[in-house]
């Protein structure tokens, strides 16, 4: 298994660095200090510093957590990659070609390419790592194309092929996520090729060299020099783990930290704060993901569509995002943003706040307020509804509260649930929910892999649009587009499957979520990538 620390090696360097300061100090006397002075400020000036909640993991390109997907992207890569708007960009492959009737993709690899420990990135170490992801098929089968691949053959040297048993559109697509089709060097497999075990070492063919790692401590990643594309202008990319947000400010403010970046990283008072100072740089990105209320239909109260949109209509969306996000996230009209491919055109009415028209659609469904009393009722039966939300988000917590007292107003009970983000997911899984907080994966899996959750058993979407009139078109809808090789048809048929979706008021979009990043004013050129995985480090630099 890789193990970074390697003590013979590390003994060596510091004879050899006593013999060279030994050196020095008989050379030039009071001089030595100045210069490693001069030499230390270099490597402050070369390097940034940032900090992150988790242990960067075992860095194993083809394994989950506790890997962390900004760490891989750094040392591995993808033959086609995710670029602004969705466009999916040649990287490790030069050039494919998909046949006719959309089975099977010829990749020309590109040439010239070398893995960290100087060998050849080629058409067989493509297909020994698709061999080896494909040995545990099982673990990957959220990734739609795995569980559709027939065949992998290294044509020649520089071609390769994959063979599906039935076209798969978003092959391409889920072929530029960071994990698991990322690709590792000869050096780092195990014996048995198994990588589900562990890798050696971490041999990429990426921008990053992992150099320096203390477990729950460091990583410091140094620049590839020989790097076949852009090379980093910064040489060293330091990762501090501080598991706590208030330390990690703690850190920024005493200047230990060059940048703070990511989801919920940092408060977004602690943010709104040191960016009122005007002290620092700071960024949002475009969104990434949306944050989503998602009823179950299948429960009596929330079945009728009338209830559904009467809830939508009865709480102001835009104040309550404006109030508990400071304005970072912005007020959702659309279950997907709109950044995504395919998902600019979805015809749905958007909802406005409206209280008279909520109550209006209640009466018309059947729960009316009786006299005296301050909650709906239908046969008998309260309007009284479980929100169920993930207790470690002040945010989800927050906006719960606010629903609660918004449709109080209307003669709804709500109760809200905090649970720890392990049960919601099971909850969630297991349609043991009537409302739940969610918000969807982003770029580059959307917009099919949230379209595929509708489809999956063993998901609370599956429940979500239970009572849909059209349930069965849309379902065969979602079944169809996964297949066409016509990208004409397949916008018109996204554009029809969104907008049913969303018209049916089971999926209410909240906000659309966004990244944040503040920085020291000596760091420049910081961007977020298009991917929401990948690291955000191809540009940045650092004055001098």
């Amino acid at each position: 298994m890789f193990n970074p620390k390697n003590k013979k090696r590390l003994l060596l360097m510091a004879v050899w660095v006593l013999i060279v300061s030994m050196a020095l100090l008989g050379c030039s006397g009071g001089s030595v200090e100045r210069e490693n002075s001069k030499s230390s400020n270099k490597e402050t000036e070369s390097m940034v510093t940032f900090a992150w909640p988790r242990d960067i993991g075992e860095m194993n390109p083809h394994i989950y957590n506790p890997s962390q997907l900004f760490a891989q992207s750094m040392v591995y890569e993808p033959l086609v990659s995710y670029q602004e708007g969705g466009e999916l960009k040649p990287h490790l492959a030069e050039s494919w070609k998909i046949s006719e009737d959309g089975k099977e993709y010829l990749f020309n690899i590109r040439q010239g390419v070398k893995f960290t420990d100087g060998t050849v990135f080629n058409a067989e170490i493509v297909k020994k790592n698709f061999d080896a992801i494909l040995k545990n098929a099982a673990t990957h089968s959220w990734l739609g194309f795995i569980s559709k691949i027939d065949q992998t053959e290294a044509v020649d040297e520089y071609t390769f092929k994959l063979t599906l048993k039935e076209p798969y559109y978003p092959t391409i697509q889920e072929l530029a996520v960071v994990r698991p089709v990322r690709f590792l060097g000869e050096a780092g497999f195990p014996e048995d090729g198994d990588t589900s075990k562990g890798v050696v070492k971490p041999v990429g063919t990426g921008p990053w060299v992992l150099d320096e790692y203390k477990v729950d401590e460091y990583a410091v990643f140094k620049r590839n020099d020989h790097y076949w594309g852009e090379v980093p202008n910064i040489k060293k990319i330091k990762v501090k783990i501080i598991p706590d947000a208030e330390t990690r400010i703690l850190a920024f403010e005493k200047g230990e930290l060059d940048l703070i970046y990511g989801e919920g990283v940092i408060s977004i008072d602690s943010f709104k704060q040191l960016e009122s100072t005007s002290s620092y740089g700071t960024s949002i990105s475009e969104p990434v993901a949306t944050r989503q209320l998602v009823m179950n239909t299948n429960k009596e109260q929330l079945s009728d569509v009338r209830v559904r949109q009467a809830l939508h209509y009865g709480f102001n969306k835009s104040a309550m995002v404006e109030g508990v996000t400071s304005g970072l996230e912005e007020k959702a009209d659309y279950i997907l943003p709109t950044n995504f491919p395919y998902t600019s055109n979805v015809k749905a009415d958007t909802i406005e706040y409206n209280v008279e028209k909520a109550k209006q659609l209640l009466d018309e469904a059947g729960w009316k307020l009786p006299k005296g009393k301050d909650i709906r009722e239908k046969d008998g039966k309260p309007l009284e509804i479980e929100l169920m939300y993930n207790s470690a988000e002040v945010i989800q917590k927050t906006m719960a509260e606010t629903l609660q007292s918004e449709w109080a107003g209307l003669g709804v009970k709500l109760n809200i649930a905090g649970v720890e983000l392990t049960t919601q997911v099971e909850r969630f899984k297991a349609n043991e929910f009537d409302m739940n907080f969610y918000s969807n994966f982003g770029a580059p899996y959307d917009p099919h892999t949230f379209v595929n959750m509708m489809v999956t058993e063993g998901f609370g979407f599956r429940e979500a649009i239970s009572s849909y009139p059209n349930k069965e078109e849309v379902l065969n809808q979602i079944a169809e587009v996964q297949k066409t090789t016509d990208e004409n048809e397949r916008q018109q048929l996204y554009t029809e499957i969104l907008g049913s979706l969303q018209e049916q008021g089971a999926i209410v979009p909240i906000s659309y979520i966004k990244k944040i990043a503040i920085y020291q004013k000596d760091v420049s050129n910081f961007t977020f990538p298009a991917n929401r995985d990948e690291h955000p480090f191809t540009g940045i630099s650092k004055k001098k």
